[in-house]
This record gives C-alpha cells, sequence and structure tokens, in this order.
C-alpha cells in the first residue's frame, strides 16, 4: 500500500462537476455520481469534493445530493463548502462523509475550528487554505472561492489552526489551479515545515511526476489533483482517469 496519499479534488457547482482554471472560468465536466463510480473501479483510496458556489450564495451544504455521492463512494470522503455549524458537520457524517473541509469560516470563526475538532475529533476537521500569490511575491489566504482577501500569511494561519486543532490542511495554489505547470514547491514547503500535521498539496499537478517532486522537495504527506484526473491530452477532452498502484509505486519509489 502507498505510503502518500493521492486524492482526486473535485468541484462541485449546482450538482455538477466543474473544473476551474485559477478559480475561474468553471468548466462543466459531467455527473458526479458517474464520477465516483469510475474512481471506486480505479482504486482510489481517498476522494475531496468542494461546492465552489455554497459560501458565495450563503446556502447550506445540499446534503440530499451529498448523500447520493456519499452512498455510491467506497472510499474516504471529505467535503468542503458552506460548513458553519456544528449542524452541518454532524449531518455530514450521519451520511457517511469522514472529513469536514473548512475554509472561509475558519477565518472569520477560528473559534469554531477548535470547538468542532474538540467535539468530533481532530481527524474529522481539515482546513482548506487557498493561497495567491501579490506581484511583490508575497503570499496571502483567500476565502470565499478565491475572491475575498483576508491579508493572513499562510504559514502564520497554518499554525494557528494547527494549534486550534485541526488534524488536517489543503493547502490550494490560486494561481496554479487548473493550469498543470506543476505545484507552487515554495508555498508548499513554507507552509509544511511550519506545522506537524499533514498537509495536502494542491492546485497545479499536469503530471504524475509532479506528485514526487512534491513529496520529495517539500514536507507535504498527500498530494491533491483536479485536471490531471479529468482532462486527457493537448486539448483537455474530458476523460475521468486515475493512475494505476504500479504507476503510482514507481513515481514514489524514484
Amino acid at each position: 500500500m502507498l505510503k502518500t496519499r493521492v486524492i482526486p479534488c473535485l468541484l462541485l457547482k449546482n450538482a455538477g462537476l466543474v473544473k476551474t482554471f485559477k478559480f475561474k472560468d468553471p468548466k462543466y465536466l459531467g455527473d458526479p455520481i458517474n464520477t465516483v463510480k469510475i474512481f471506486n473501479d480505479s482504486g482510489v483510496d481517498e476522494l475531496t469534493f468542494l461546492d465552489i458556489t455554497a459560501t458565495i450564495e450563503n446556502r447550506r451544504p445540499n446534503f440530499q445530493f451529498l448523500s447520493q455521492i456519499a452512498s455510491e463512494c467506497f472510499m474516504p470522503l471529505g467535503y468542503g463548502g458552506a460548513i458553519k455549524t456544528f449542524e452541518d458537520i454532524e449531518e455530514l457524517l450521519n451520511i457517511g462523509i469522514e472529513k469536514a473541509i473548512i475554509n472561509s469560516e475558519a477565518v472569520e470563526k477560528p473559534e469554531f475550528i477548535k470547538e468542532a475538532a474538540e467535539k468530533f475529533g481532530s481527524s474529522t476537521i481539515v482546513i482548506s487554505i487557498d493561497v495567491k500569490k501579490s506581484l511583490f511575491g508575497k503570499y496571502e489566504v483567500y476565502t470565499h472561492s478565491g475572491k475575498k482577501a483576508t491579508k493572513l500569511d499562510p504559514t502564520e494561519f497554518a499554525k494557528k489552526m494547527e494549534d486550534h486543532g485541526a488534524g488536517e490542511l489543503l493547502l490550494n495554489s490560486i494561481d496554479r489551479d487548473g493550469m498543470m505547470k506543476g505545484y507552487d514547491l515554495e508555498l508548499l514547503e513554507k507552509v509544511s515545515k511550519a506545522v506537524t500535521i499533514p498537509v495536502i498539496a494542491c492546485g497545479g499537478a499536469g503530471n504524475l511526476n509532479d506528485f514526487s517532486e512534491a513529496v520529495s522537495k517539500t514536507h507535504v504527506s498527500a498530494v491533491a489533483a483536479g485536471s490531471l484526473f479529468v482532462f486527457q491530452g493537448p486539448h483537455k477532452a474530458v476523460l475521468i482517469n486515475f493512475p494505476t498502484e504500479e504507476e503510482l509505486e514507481h513515481i514514489f519509489d524514484k
């Protein structure tokens, strides 16, 4: 079994599967349920769904639809998007989702993270940190699907979330999202070496070598990708795919 987790990170908009580019221009890909079935057959060991409009539209997670996804999913499942209350987390757990991925609320109400970790356990609480780099090279945390600047430094924010009991961090580069030109290794290293909890690299993976590079050159403990698992070829034809265990073993054994 692989020591490094490789996680498809899938985006939802209005119950459809989409893929963004630098957090903009969502392209419709198809039915999330069918995608889950394909990943079940591919031996994926963990799956993440993020609803990219729930927070912006100020609505609760679509629990009925998420229940349909969870019932089809044979692997550990994480969900993020408009999680604001203990009731939201409890409902997610009740329908079979193991991890609550929290973004905007972690910035706006850090105490909520501490209380949620105490109530549901650190392993349930994942903090999604979306980061954009300024023209001057300074990293900044953004919320509301990359639309709201916070003036927070991602490394300091990551340490704060660890102190508040978060069990894991999903670290996503807005600038690299959908570009398939590799992870922001500088960002990954800065954050991952500052905390002791697992950090999942996200944003930019274009091939399997990007996975091994992130793991070998930074302190991340897992890698996530979207475009790599939903597109195929130079024209980005939609094709849900996942590497074989042998391919992944070869990459990480280098």
